[in-house]
């Protein structure tokens, strides 16, 4: 696979996982990181071999032009894109994602390229197998 690249089975489509992404009790990851929220869960179950499926949303409410919502879509796609690789989950991992644009204005890319890097660090470091820690004795 190229490095750079998206591909059609990285996009979480399936509304039962999109339900459960949003519903309550679904998502084990939340981060709010101006101008992006990410949303996040394991999904072992899922057939894709894609370790993790995404989607972005740009509500209508926060940005109520068409063009606005798509050109805010586009920064965070290549944004992921880019940025995707430098961060991976363990090999046993399967996640599925979810991008959600906060602010009212558009933001330039700069900035929503910065609050992604910091979302999936977070993530990377949410999911990774954190080492055991031992518990101390209690003398008696």
């Amino acid at each position: 696979m190229k490095k750079y690249g998206l591909y059609k089975k990285e996009k979480l489509c399936s509304a039962t996982a999109i339900d459960a992404l949003f519903g309550p009790g679904g998502a084990s990851f939340a981060r709010l990181c101006y101008p992006l929220r990410a949303v996040a869960r394991q999904n072992p179950g899922r057939r894709s071999d894609s370790p993790v499926m995404f989607l972005i949303s740009v509500p209508k409410k926060r940005l109520r032009h068409a063009v606005d919502r798509v050109k805010m879509r586009r920064r965070i796609r290549e944004a992921y894109r880019l940025n995707h690789g430098e961060f991976p989950l363990p090999a046993d991992v399967k996640a599925d994602m979810a991008f959600v644009y906060v602010a009212d204005r558009l933001t330039d890319y700069a900035a929503v390229c910065s609050a992604m890097r910091r979302l999936l660090a977070a993530l990377s470091q949410s999911f990774s197998p954190s080492e055991p820690q031992q518990a101390d004795e209690i003398p008696s």
